[in-house]
C-alpha cells in the first residue's frame, strides 16, 4: 500500500488539499479530464487523466520539475499501472524515486478526486499560539516534535514544502551509534573514545569537541529511543562507513536505507503524539518582541499569519540548494550540482540576524563522492563498506574507498573526465538491500562478465580484470597494499556475475556551517551568550562536524539534538511534565 491508513489520514489533513482516499473500485467517475497536483522532489507535479466509460483510459504528467531520467521512469511505471488498477490504492512507490513516487500518486489522487465530483476543500491557517514552534519538517523537526509532544507540549511545526523529510528522505546509509546493545549483540567491539577521534580526525580537528562528545555520549541512548515502541525503528544492521575504525552505523535489517525508513516513522509519531505540523507553510520571519524570539510570521497560499510562541527550535536544514550561498562561501564549488532537495537554501540565517545570532564554519561544505553523473542522486557509502570499488577510466584503483568524503572526491576531480566508475558484483548486491533500488535504475551499467562490463564502459578489458583480481587477493588476505583500505570493508570478493557499474562525480552534499550552538542545542550570538527561547538543531547548525562529516553523524547529529532542543525548549516554558 501506498501508506498506512493512519499516515494517510495525517497527510490527507495537512496538506493543502484535502480528499478522501482513492478505492479500488471507482464507480461514480465522471466523463471527461481531470486534473490534480502533488508535491514531488523538486516542485510541483501536476496529472492530467481522461475518464471514458466511467473508467480510467488515459493518465500523463502535465508538468514536473524532477531529475530527467529518475523521473521517467518512476513515471512510466506507476503511471501504466495507474491505469491497469484505475486507483492508487495498491501502488507502491518506485525504489529510488520515493519524493517523486509519492508526489504523483498524490496528484492521481487529487485527480481521481475531481473526476468524482469532489471540491477542494482548501485549509486556511490563523493566528495561533503555541508552547513550542518547530520551523522545519525534517528528521531533526520531527524528532523534536515527537520529544516536545510526547512530554505534553501544545507544538506547531511549519513546513514550507509540501511533504516532510527534507534531506532525510533521501539519507540512505545510518545512524552512527557506540557502545550500542546492537553492537554488543553482533559481538562488534567499539568504544565511545573511538567514535570520538574518529569524528574529530575526519573533521580535521576543528569540530567543537564538547558538541561532538555530547554527540557521541547521546548516540547509544537515541538508538535505544528510535528503537522504543513510540518511534519502533528497525536499526538491527550495523556496519562500516568512510572513516570509521569500527563497525558502528545502525540501518534496517539488510542495510535498507535509513531515511525512507525513519521519516514515516518519525512523522506518525509526532501526529501520534499531537503535533500540529503545517505543510506548504512557509516561516518568513521570526517575530521579536522586547529583543527576544516571541513566535513566526508564516506564509500561506499568499496570505500570512503569526504564531505565537513561548519558544522557537529552527530545524530549517542547510544551505546545499543555494548555489549562490555555496558560492559565496566556498568558491571552488560554483557549478557543482548538488544531492539537497529544493528547499535547502539556508532560509533561517537572515531571520535571526536582529538577534545579532552567530554563524559558525559556514565555508566548510561537504562533496558526496558517489553521486550519479548528471543526476544529483547519491549512492549510500554503504556500497563501498560492503566491498564495492572505485576504478578510473584506465580501469585501475586510484584511492582508499574508504577515505573520508572529501579525500575520495578530491581524488575523483583528479581523475580522466573528473569522474569515476562505482563496480561491484552480485555478491555485494546480496548483502546491502539498497542496492536493489539501484540495479534497477536507468543509469546502472551491467556485464555479465567482468570483460563484457568493461567492453559497456570503455575501458580496457584487461586493465579492468586485473585490477579486480589483484583486488579480490587483498579482499583475501583482509590487506590493501595499495591503498591501506579498512578490512572490515573488505570482506567480500568481487567475482559473482553479473556486475554491476555506475559512473559517478561528487556533488555538493552537506553544509557543516551553520548556526552556533552549546550542547543544550540553544543558539548563541556573536559574544557567545545564549539568545533566550531560540534553539537549533540540524543541519541548520554547525560546529559538530568541523571540515568534514562522516557518513552516519547526519541522522546522529539530527535526532540527537532535535531531541536535546525539544528538552531545553521544555525547560524554558515550564512544559516538562
Amino acid at each position: 500500500m501506498k501508506v498506512s491508513n493512519l499516515l494517510a489520514s495525517a497527510v490527507i489533513l495537512t496538506t493543502l488539499f484535502a480528499f478522501p482516499a482513492c478505492n479500488k473500485d471507482l464507480k461514480n467517475l465522471n466523463e471527461g479530464t481531470f486534473t490534480g497536483q502533488g508535491s514531488g522532489r523538486n516542485g510541483i507535479i501536476e496529472v492530467s487523466i481522461t475518464v471514458h466509460d466511467g473508467k480510467i483510459a488515459e493518465a500523463h504528467v502535465v508538468r514536473d520539475q524532477e531529475t530527467p531520467e529518475i523521473a521517467e521512469f518512476a513515471k512510466n511505471q506507476i503511471l501504466s499501472q495507474f491505469i491497469e488498477d484505475g486507483s492508487t490504492a495498491n501502488l507502491d512507490v518506485v525504489s529510488g524515486a520515493t519524493m517523486t513516487s509519492n508526489g504523483l500518486l498524490d496528484a492521481l489522487d487529487a485527480a481521481v478526486a475531481s473526476a468524482q465530483g469532489q471540491t477542494q476543500s482548501e485549509i486556511t491557517y490563523h493566528d495561533s499560539e503555541c508552547d513550542i514552534a518547530i520551523i522545519g519538517a525534517g528528521g531533526a523537526g520531527l524528532t523534536a516534535a515527537t520529544e516536545a509532544a510526547s512530554k505534553g507540549a501544545k507544538v506547531i511545526v511549519l513546513e514550507k514544502m509540501g511533504i516532510v523529510g527534507g534531506n532525510s528522505n533521501f539519507s540512505t546509509g545510518g545512524i552512527n551509534a557506540a557502545y550500542t546493545k546492537e553492537q554488543e549483540r553482533l559481538g562488534i567491539i567499539d568504544s565511545k573514545k573511538t567514535f570520538f577521534e574518529d569524528t574529530m580526525k575526519g573533521g580535521k580537528f576543528l569540530n567543537n569537541p564538547e558538541l561532538v562528545k555530547k554527540l557521541v555520549d547521546e548516540s547509544a541512548g537515541i538508538v535505544e529511543w528510535l528503537q522504543s515502541p513510540m518511534i519502533g525503528a528497525d536499526l538491527s544492521d550495523v556496519g562500516i562507513f568512510g572513516g570509521a575504525t569500527n563497525k558502528r552505523i545502525h540501518r534496517p535489517q539488510g542495510g535498507g536505507a535509513i531515511g525512507a525508513h525513519l521519516v514515516p516513522l518519525l512523522h506518525k509519531a509526532a501526529i501520534t503524539q499531537g503535533a500540529d505540523i503545517r505543510l506548504n507553510n512557509r516561516v518568513i520571519d521570526i517575530i521579536s518582541e522586547n529583543g527576544k524570539p516571541a513566535g513566526v510570521l508564516v506564509s500561506h497560499n499568499d496570505k500570512t499569519y503569526t504564531v505565537k510562541a513561548k519558544a522557537i527550535i529552527i530545524a530549517t536544514g542547510g544551505f546545499g540548494a543555494n548555489s549562490e550561498l555555496v558560492q559565496l562561501y566556498q568558491p571552488s564549488l560554483a557549478g557543482f550540482s548538488t544531492t539537497n532537495h529544493k528547499g535547502a537554501t539556508g532560509d533561517a540565517f537572515k531571520m535571526v540576524e536582529k538577534f545579532n545570532a552567530a554563524l559558525t564554519q559556514m565555508e566548510q561544505i561537504q562533496t558526496h563522492p558517489t553521486v550519479v553523473k548528471g543526476t544529483g542522486f547519491m549512492i549510500t557509502e554503504a556500497v563501498r563498506g560492503n566491498g564495492a570499488i572505485l576504478v578510473n577510466r584506465n580501469g585501475k584503483r586510484f584511492v582508499n574507498e574508504m577515505e573520508t568524503r572529501d579525500i575520495v572526491s578530491s581524488a575523483i576531480l583528479k581523475s580522466p573526465g573528473k569522474s569515476a566508475f562505482l563496480l561491484f558484483d552480485q555478491g555485494i548486491t546480496d548483502s546491502l538491500k539498497a542496492i536493489s533500488d539501484y540495479i534497477k535504475q536507468p543509469w546502472m551499467v551491467t556485464g555479465s562478465s567482468v570483460q563484457e562490463l568493461a567492453k559497456k564502459l570503455k575501458i580496457n578489458p584487461d586493465e579492468l580484470e586485473q585490477t579486480i583480481q589483484l583486488y579480490n587477493h587483498y579482499a583475501s588476505e583482509h590487506e590493501d597494499a595499495d591503498f591501506e583500505r579498512n578490512a572490515g570493508s573488505m570482506e567480500r570478493r568481487i567475482e559473482k556475475a553479473p556486475f554491476y557499474a555506475i559512473e559517478i562525480e561528487p556533488a555538493v552534499h552537506h553544509t557543516m556551517g551553520g548556526l552556533k550552538i552549546n550542547t543544550e542545542a540553544q543558539v548563541l550570538d556573536k559574544n557567545d551568550k545564549v539568545i533566550p527561547g531560540l534553539f537549533a538543531a540540524g543541519e541548520v547548525t554547525g560546529g559538530i562536524h568541523g571540515a568534514n562529516r562522516l557518513g552516519g553523524n547526519a541522522v546522529a547529529d539530527i535526532c540527537i539534538f532535535g531531541k536535546i532542543a525539544a528538552d531545553s525548549a521544555l525547560k524554558f516554558t515550564g512544559d516538562a511534565k
